[in-house]
């Protein structure tokens, strides 16, 4: 690998603010979910191991007095005596033989105790946000740069999430039994359409993933919808039914008809018996709103009405049926 210093574009002299400065800007411009340059991850995973090195104050106090090299590897002529796995020197490091062998970086790793702090691991904890919670973006940078140097912990994480957009939907009650698509211009004016689901009702939140907030290293975030429906001047929504009052003239009840009702679908005929009271109500199955497992019904309240004229024959006859009930 090359040197460090110069990988991070800073003088041997910088300090750690400077170091840790130097390297956000390097990562979030060559961070392989934003950068789609060919070589973004390759470049990635240098900076990375750059900063590994020069962010840890013990190894770069190492690899200034020519202990370690820039891929982190010691500096000696041979294993000495005994074969073990630490060596005088390097305590908190733990020796891969096998990645020696390969001649590849990685072959002293931090061990359990290990000095240093401020790691690549925490500035992306900073950079992409809640410490690389898992998001299901596949495999994790480091991997797929196959970077000699990255921490194990940070295997498996990924970038943060945009920012969540509150948006609001107003539809009818015909939209609802129509299961209608619905354009909706966005605050961060992108325009979607939207499919209404089965069993929606007033005041619900959908959630619209990944149409918020941008993100440029990490996923966007999601529009949470709340749907507003349209008061109707026919129906009142009880959960998945509907509630419709229907003015009967005086006659019908008392004989019987039948009769035109409303519904989102357009009109259909009931058929009401004779002497039915003002308030009797009848149900019309599968006329309601479409819920989650079925379609709901449609109740129909009779409202008798009198005539609006004063009738002659009508008057007289209730006139013999209120004596007939005080006899």
């Amino acid at each position: 690998m090359r040197d460090p210093y110069d990988i991070l574009g800073v003088s041997r002299s910088a300090s750690e603010a400077e170091i840790k400065s130097a390297f956000r800007k390097l990562a979030k411009k060559w961070h392989p979910d934003q950068n789609k340059d060919a070589k973004a991850a390759s470049r990635f995973a240098e900076i990375n191991s750059a900063y590994e090195l020069l962010g840890d104050a013990e190894k770069r106090g190492q690899f200034d007095r020519g202990e370690i090299d820039a891929e982190g590897k010691p500096r000696f002529s041979g294993f000495g005596a005994g074969g073990g796995r630490r060596y005088e020197g390097f305590e908190g490091f733990d020796f891969d033989p096998a990645a020696a062998a390969r001649g590849r970086g990685g072959a002293w790793r931090s061990g359990p105790g290990a000095g240093g702090g401020g790691g690549a691991e925490d500035i992306f904890s900073q950079l992409f946000g809640d410490a690389f919670r898992q998001a299901g973006r596949g495999p994790n940078p480091f991997q797929q740069a196959g970077q000699a140097g990255a921490r194990s912990g940070a295997a498996g994480r990924g970038a943060g999430k945009g920012a969540d957009i509150n948006a609001s939907l107003s539809v009818t009650l015909e939209d609802i039994a129509a299961g209608a698509k619905k354009r909706i211009l966005l605050p961060n004016d992108r325009e979607v359409e939207v499919n209404l689901p089965k069993g929606v009702s007033d005041g619900q939140t959908i959630r619209l993933r990944g149409l918020g907030g941008e993100n440029p290293i990490g996923e966007p975030g999601d529009v949470l919808l709340r749907i507003d429906i349209i008061p109707h001047e026919k129906f009142t929504v009880e959960g998945d039914n509907l509630r419709h009052r229907l003015p009967v003239p005086l006659e019908d009840a008392i004989l019987g008809a039948t009769l035109r009702v409303p519904t989102l679908t357009g009109a259909v005929e009931m058929k009401i018996p004779p002497m039915s009271s003002s308030g009797r109500t009848f149900r019309m199955r599968g006329k309601g709103l479409p819920g989650k497992k079925q379609t709901g019904d449609l109740l129909v309240t009779l409202e008798i009405r009198l005539p609006d004229e004063a009738d002659e024959a009508l008057t007289e006859f209730a006139r013999r049926r209120r004596a007939a009930k005080a006899a």
